[in-house]
């Protein structure tokens, strides 16, 4: 048994890099003040945006499509201009705890991957909680990936060779890929799923573990869920399809990339899905982070763990990507 607190744990480059954000008595993520940490992520992604050297090429622009109801999902396209042929392409799930952030935010990372990977990115604007509680963000994603096959050759993409992912995210993604499982649509090439928000119930060791690192912690966990979930979170009233951790059958699921941190709420539910994903017959590579926290790769971007990762998952893409299923 591990005696040493999780600040004690934490990688010392990713320690270093804790102590110049920005946190609140609730951590970097208060809840509590909902709109104002909506405000606070928007100018924080704005801001490193600003910073980051743009890439003129890789072009981005914006499609809209119709739910059913009439409202419209913006979906945010970007594609490297150099490359030609129909192009294998990431349907993108932004993070935030389904309660925070915007397609947008991710255009930094987006643009380095489609540059190094040869792919296009198709970010989702999905609808977020509480306002639209679970499902309603899978929701989008099931839309989404529906228009993106059903208009690949037009956008130039190889409706073939079409995946999920998400960073925090991921869970969207995953609970997207069981609706397309269920729907009995075309399966996606793949999903990739790093740190993943899947699990409402907060019952693991490493929900109860991770409480005072300031990232994304229990309490915020907890809060988010209710969210999600307009308080049904830990009752027997959830659906897969809002929390993917509480499907019985992962059998059909497409092959799945999971990257996990040691010291986040949701190491737990990850490495628990990842094993069950396995046993359902679903090929699944799996990566295990130690003294990393949630996001560390975004906090931490210099970190010689999220230069560990960036290489197993940009590995991970392109070895997928250079397969095709009809």
């Amino acid at each position: 048994m591990n005696t040493k607190s999780a600040h004690e744990r934490i990688d010392p480059e990713l320690a270093e890099a804790l102590k110049a954000v920005p946190m609140t008595e609730a951590g970097v993520f208060d809840l509590g003040d909902l709109e104002g940490t909506r405000a606070g992520v928007r100018a924080f992604a704005e801001a490193i945006a600003a910073q980051t050297p743009d890439e003129p090429s890789v072009s981005v622009e914006e499609a809209e499509v119709v739910r059913p109801d009439g409202s419209t999902l913006a979906i945010r396209l970007l594609r490297p201009t150099a490359e030609t042929g129909p192009l294998p392409v990431l349907l993108w799930f932004h993070g935030g705890g389904q309660v925070l952030g915007y397609a947008a935010q991710d255009d930094p990372t987006l643009k380095r991957l489609c540059l190094r990977i040869g792919c296009a990115a198709a970010s989702v604007d999905y609808r977020l909680a509480p306002e639209a509680p679970a499902p309603a963000a899978a929701e989008d994603g099931l839309l989404a990936y529906r228009w993106l096959r059903s208009q690949a050759a037009s956008l130039g993409f190889d409706e073939g060779r079409i995946a999920l992912a998400g960073q925090s995210g991921g869970g969207i993604a995953a609970a997207t890929a069981l609706m397309i499982r269920d729907q009995d649509e075309p399966a996606p090439l793949f999903q990739a799923l790093s740190y993943p928000m899947l699990d409402d119930r907060n019952s693991t060791a490493s929900s109860h573990e991770i409480t005072d690192i300031g990232i994304w912690d229990r309490a915020t966990n907890i809060l988010a869920w209710n969210s999600i979930l307009a308080d049904r979170a830990g009752t027997d009233d959830v659906p897969p399809y809002s929390a993917p951790a509480r499907a019985t059958d992962l059998t059909g699921l497409p092959p799945t990339f999971i990257a996990a941190a040691e010291l986040d709420v949701f190491r737990d539910e990850d490495l628990s899905y990842a094993t069950r994903l396995q046993a359902a017959g679903v090929p699944v590579e799996l990566h295990l982070y130690p003294g990393a926290y949630h996001a560390w790769d975004l906090f931490a971007p210099e970190a010689a763990l999220s230069a560990a990762y960036v290489h197993a998952w940009y590995g991970y893409l392109r070895r997928q990507f250079s397969t095709r299923r009809s």
